[in-house]
């Protein structure tokens, strides 16, 4: 008998027209000490099945074995941490963790209940900030508490629900190496949801797709074969991680497209100018810029030029942005990444003409940026639509106003044209606030392009939606900017976005003070797109460099020029290697 079985599972919600079959014939063995991750995309009944597990909700058919009892109900046995931290805010990161203590261990003295509590909170990194209350720490240390709390039970079974999805992608990898640590110390029996497949790779010995569906299955497992520790450079060398990492991504992907795509109607684009894009007589430029840009306007089509940030602040002049100097060439694409504070919004929000320029210029395209304009489309991490408004009106606010002279019909070609494109055909009557937050990010980049911008600005578009459905809408975005070649800038925390994504990534060194600390040019093939990406010999070695910087600016270090030059170099001698070894097996 396995320490956990799953047999035939099945659950639902509602009855007759309103019923929603969510979970199918779920079956799974899992042995004692084995840590499993289950991946899958939002709405895939993940969160069921760990609540089914822990005993908050009884299935439909079948039943679940936990150490030859089936489960009927929630036990100290089982210990869970979702998503969401779930912390008691008028209490301390000791008395949340002792909330739990006290509760589980009331036969036990207090000194022995204190013990317990104060070695948890060491095992996170917490001892310091164990008087705090949760309004005081950070989205990764409130996560730490609840993963705290949920080992101080300690339960023989840990059940994970994306204990990390909501914090960003820096913080996530951190964290992932520091519980990657926690577990292989406390040998628990872990299940864990997430959608991030370099997490489950990272900590899983098994991993199991939950496939998409009306209701979801389990789809086939792959076997994790590294040792531990497991250590996320290394294993970016290794081949079977490249391929199992690439096994996996692609089920999901082609698991992903399964669920059907929108029905598009065919457009062809009206032949209208924006208002943006019409002659008009240009700023005054200083002498300097316009003997400097005589010979090629299109290889410094936006020009930032020592760009400088100051805010006041009650203890002073606090400089975040100090000497940020780039050129862009026209249909050009950009990344920013850098560890948080490093300024990377800061730029943003400067060449969008939202935050006043301290000193220095930003010039797109001949004129100085020096306040919002419809030239410049902005696309947050959250996508900022008027709730009462349809998908289709939110994005007919911005082509009325750039195409004032076009007819009803035409408008409407370029509104459906692109809400088409990012696969919002049958959406686009629905009202905002009836949509998913991947929905409405769609609507967002959708109304981003139609507005034919001069420059596409982009700040952690992406941010606040899991893994996968990322995915689907870097591939979006690549697809729709493929036509438009719109000069673009995208802030990320994600490495594989940024690589994705980019004709550069510019690497920003720790705030304040921040700069450009590397420039990597990304040369691989367009169109692009992640499963051709992952086969590429070229992207782990950029993957490795882009690494390698964040890990020397970890925890507010400042690296040499030399430090800096030899990550270069190690990326440069990688790819000199994979070449001379593919040009030998010719």
């Amino acid at each position: 008998m396995s320490f956990l079985e799953i047999s035939g599972v099945s659950k639902s919600y509602g009855e007759n027209a309103t019923r929603t079959d969510v979970l199918d014939d779920i079956n799974l063995k899992v042995e004692e000490g084995e840590f499993i991750a289950i991946v899958g995309f939002s709405g895939t009944g993940k969160t069921t099945l760990i609540s089914l597990l822990a005993g908050l909700i009884e299935p439909d058919k079948g039943g679940i074995i936990f150490k030859n009892k089936e489960i009927d109900g929630p036990h100290q046995d089982r210990g869970v941490v979702f998503q969401s931290y779930s912390l008691m805010p008028w209490l301390s990161v000791f008395g949340n963790v002792a909330l739990a203590v006290d509760s589980v261990f009331k036969k036990k003295s207090a000194a022995e209940r204190k013990a317990i509590c104060d070695k948890y909170i060491e095992m996170v990194g917490l001892g310091h900030a164990r008087d705090r209350k949760p309004s005081e720490l950070s989205g990764g240390m409130r996560q730490r508490v609840a993963v705290a709390r949920a080992l101080a039970m300690q339960p023989e079974l840990l059940l994970l629900d994306e204990p990390l999805s909501a914090l960003d992608a820096l913080t996530r990898a951190k964290l992932q190496d520091e519980f990657a640590a926690i577990c292989d110390e406390e040998k628990k029996t872990i299940v864990l949801i997430t959608n991030d497949v370099d997490e489950a790779i990272l900590l899983a010995d098994r991993i199991i797709p939950l496939k998409p569906g009306t209701p979801a299955t389990l789809g086939p497992e792959f076997k994790v074969p590294f040792q531990r520790p497991r250590d996320r450079g290394e294993l970016n060398h290794d081949d079977d991680f490249i391929r199992l990492r690439a096994e996996v991504t692609e089920y999901l992907m082609e698991a992903g497209a399964e669920r059907g795509a929108d029905l598009e109607r065919e457009i062809v684009l009206p032949d209208i100018v924006p208002i943006t894009q019409r002659p008009k007589p240009a700023d005054k430029l200083p002498v300097a810029y316009e003997r400097a840009s005589e010979s090629a306007v299109q290889d410094r089509y936006l020009d930032f030029s020592q760009l400088k940030k100051v805010y006041p602040t009650p203890k002073g002049p606090l400089t975040v942005v100090d000497g940020f100097d780039l050129k862009m060439k026209k249909g050009e694409f950009i990344t920013l990444i850098g560890h948080s504070g490093c300024g990377k919004s800061t730029v943003l929000s400067m060449v969008a003409g939202l935050n006043k320029i301290t000193e220095g210029a930003i010039v797109l395209d001949g004129t100085h940026v020096t306040q919002a304009g419809p030239d410049r489309a902005v696309v947050f991490q959250a996508p900022s639509l008027m709730p009462w408004l349809t998908a289709y009106e939110n994005v007919e606010l911005g082509v009325d106003k750039v195409y004032p002279d076009a007819s009803r019909a035409e408008k409407r070609d370029v509104i459906e044209y692109y809400l088409g494109k990012v696969g919002l055909s049958d959406a686009m009557q629905k009202a905002a606030s009836e949509l998913s937050n991947g929905m409405k990010q769609r609507v967002g980049i959708a109304r981003a392009f139609a507005l034919s911008p001069k420059l596409l600005l982009l700040d952690e578009p992406f941010g606040m939606l899991d893994s996968l459905t990322r995915w689907e809408l870097q591939d979006v975005l690549m697809d729709v900017w493929k036509r438009t070649q719109v000069t673009a800038v995208c802030v990320t925390h994600d490495v594989d976005e940024a690589i994705l994504l980019a004709d550069r990534v510019v690497m920003m060194s720790n705030g304040p003070n921040a700069r450009i600390g590397n420039i990597m040019e990304v040369d691989l093939p367009r169109p692009r797109s992640r499963k051709e990406l992952l086969v590429h010999p070229d992207y782990y070695a950029y993957r490795e460099e882009l690494l390698d910087f964040l890990e020397a600016y970890e925890g507010g270090a400042d690296p040499s020029e030399d430090q800096l030059k030899s990550i270069q170099e190690k990326r440069a001698a990688r790819m000199a290697r994979q070449t001379a070894a593919a040009e030998a097996a010719e």
